[in-house]
């Protein structure tokens, strides 16, 4: 390497070389740094090396000397933190619509922002072995099809697929096609939230989209999708179950107050009814996960108003009380 380029790039491999090498439990002394730079090709003095340091930390590395043994230069803070790289590792493990080979992809590319030492450290904790996994390798690819789409504001086409008992995927007869809105996670799952002609606003499984492509045409822009909220669509979905959107008047025992702000949030009114019990209204779509929802708290919750989903409810509970006698010997 030229004597001038190596000049030039110094700066670079010192600043790559404290990234990748050092944190506060592994500082390095100057005589490896240059020692380091000599392995390039680099000629450096000491008085040379500690400008150098100066002119990094002035372009906000934070590079510390660490006085207590071990002694030694260390990089202090970084884009993310330890425990956030471990919340990230985790949300990744434990995403289903990530394919092993992709979840290992991403997780090899969260630990590179910390040093070796770290990372080491990182990939020891990580278990892919066991989860439940999405066998798609081309979902990545659908969500950046689908984000173009959405930027250019562009219809798309695409394939739908079912999972048989024979554990093969069974494709729906035709082309679908759709005007795509949102992209939302939920229940561990990626969905696309779009327009349908048939079936106006509705979602699709990302993972289960196949030969994604972009239409000449222009997204539908309806009543529905103009006065789309991700935010309020999401709250009122329960496991992305399509059905009737109802304004609905729910009774809760006291005690699972905590667990209607987890759902709702807290702009809600919760209105005491009775001894250790409140009321709330919400929107809600009817579905089976809403009532398998409710059924979760044992008769601590109940629907009070209107009167078709008191009776939705009624005739979901009586089909699983019926499955339960009807197995009995």
């Amino acid at each position: 390497m030229a004597k001038t380029e190596g000049q030039k790039l110094k700066l670079l491999y010192l600043k790559d070389y404290l990234c990748k090498n050092t944190d506060e439990t592994h500082p390095v002394s100057a005589h490896t740094l240059l020692e380091h730079l000599e392995h390039l090709g680099i000629k450096a003095e000491r008085k040379s090396l500690y400008s150098d340091l100066t002119s990094l930390s002035n372009y906000g590395l934070e590079i510390v000397y660490r006085r207590s043994p071990p002694e030694g230069y260390y990089v202090k803070n970084r884009d993310f933190e330890l425990s956030e790289l471990k919340f990230l590792i985790d949300a990744v493990l434990s995403s289903r619509f990530l394919s092993p080979k992709h979840s290992a992809q991403l997780i090899r590319k969260l630990a590179s922002l910390s040093s070796i030492h770290e990372a080491a450290l990182l990939r020891r904790e990580i278990v892919l072995a066991g989860r439940v996994k999405s066998e798609s390798e081309e979902a990545f690819s659908a969500v950046d099809q689908i984000h173009e789409a959405i930027a250019r504001n562009r219809r798309i086409r695409f394939r739908y697929f079912d999972w048989g008992m024979d554990l093969q995927k069974h494709f729906r007869p035709g082309l679908y096609e759709a005007s795509p809105y949102a992209l939302l996670w939920d229940d561990e799952n990626y969905y696309l939230v779009a327009h349908s002609d048939k079936h106006g606003l509705t979602h699709y499984r990302v993972d289960k989209m196949e030969d994604i492509s972009l239409t000449t045409e222009a997204r539908r822009v309806t009543e529905e999708t103009a006065a789309f909220d991700p935010g309020i669509y999401s709250k009122e979905m329960f496991g992305m179950y399509r059905g009737q959107r109802l304004n609905l008047k729910l009774r809760f025992d006291a005690s699972l107050a905590g667990v209607v702000v987890d759902r709702f949030g807290k702009d809600i009114l919760m209105t005491p009814d009775g001894e250790g019990r409140f009321t709330m209204q919400t929107k809600v779509v009817l579905s089976p996960n809403f009532f398998a929802w409710l059924c979760r708290f044992a008769g601590r919750a109940s629907i009070v108003h209107p009167p078709q989903a008191v009776e939705a409810f009624r005739d979901y509970c009586q089909k699983i009380l019926s499955a339960i006698t009807a197995d009995q010997p």
